[in-house]
């Protein structure tokens, strides 16, 4: 049995303009000691995934269908006091701002010290010491002084590192990670990655990655999931989909990394266009307009999400037409 099973998913913001749907139908697992990476352009419903898991969806936002199965519960229909178990107990994330996601008016070390003494039942005291520990094994400086300082006192990987072990003092089974690198510059970036291994490793547990860098998903995860406009485009073993990228949308992202020995003539290969708003979406496959491969069967329907490959899916309309990767 997989530890977390997303099915059917689907999330809409009610706005006075309409209805937004900003999650439509995804559906997936993560077994344990898995990375699955969750990846798209900002606005494609990556962070709405995440905090579905937890129904945490802020309002006017609502998770209209779906299951999210945890071992053998149901998330969305559990009672509010097993659910504040399962956050931040068994379940850990990492929110993709670290400076929203620390409390301003707490010393760093009491804002882990108070998720130990939720979670696990530690004293003040025994939660505190525990606390510098915590703080120790993710890497930050002095931990001792650390503990007593306040979030503004910490640089951006310092407070990332400290999101982290908030995240991860229960040794939760399963950790959310939303874009954990962003706005960090390359070396910290990297020393982030080496630090949720190393905890993944540490304690087994499973990471669903939030990211827009495909760069930080070849090193981390076993399986990507391709998102856009709320629905899943591509799924698939890491090393399948960046050998063998089938989707168009799939094909321009990995496009547009920066590929070592590629020489500086070559251009990197931009997705033309934007992503649609969501108030109003293109007919049939919302990629279309965006899709060197578009005729008049992509504006008229969706393409079902099929099997293209061993545990690879597709949902692209000319995707067993040519799925060869272009040099």
């Amino acid at each position: 049995m997989a530890l977390l099973t997303v099915i059917d998913l689907a999330v809409s913001f009610f706005l006075d303009e309409g209805e937004v749907r900003a999650v439509d139908g995804v559906s997936f697992e993560i077994e344990e000691g898995e990375t699955v990476a969750l990846v798209g352009e900002s606005g494609c419903g990556k962070s709405i995934v995440a905090l579905s898991v937890l129904d945490l969806v802020p309002a006017p936002g609502r998770i209209v269908r779906g299951e999210v199965r945890f071992g053998q519960d149901d998330l969305l229909h559990v009672t509010p006091k097993y659910l504040r178990q399962v956050r931040g107990g068994e379940i850990g994330m990492v929110f993709q701002e670290p400076g929203a996601a620390l409390n301003p008016v707490f010393p760093i070390g009491r804002q882990i010290a108070e998720v130990l003494e939720l979670h696990q039942g530690l004293s003040r005291s025994d939660a505190q010491a525990e606390a510098v520990r915590v703080l120790g094994n993710v890497g930050i400086p002095d931990p001792e002084k650390r503990a007593n300082a306040y979030p503004f006192e910490l640089s951006g990987g310092m407070s990332q590192r400290a999101v982290i072990a908030i995240a991860t003092c229960t040794h939760p089974k399963l950790l959310i990670a939303d874009e954990p690198t962003t706005a960090l510059d390359v070396t910290v970036q990297a020393e982030i990655l080496d630090l949720l291994r190393d905890l993944q490793d540490r304690y087994r547990m499973a990471i669903l990655l939030i990211t827009h860098d495909l760069g930080v998903v070849v090193e981390m995860a076993q399986k990507i999931l391709v998102m856009y406009t709320g629905k899943l485009f591509e799924t698939g073993p890491t090393e399948a989909i960046f050998n063998n990228p089938r989707h168009p949308y799939t094909k321009g992202l990995l496009g547009a990394i920066t590929r070592l020995g590629a020489g500086r003539q070559a251009p990197l290969q931009g997705i033309p266009g934007a992503v649609p708003d969501l108030l109003d979406l293109p007919s049939g496959c919302t990629f279309h307009p965006r899709c060197e491969l578009a005729d008049g069967e992509c504006t008229a329907a969706f393409p079902p999400l099929r099997a293209m490959g061993i545990n690879v899916k597709c949902a692209c309309h000319h995707a067993g037409k040519n799925t060869e990767r272009e040099p």
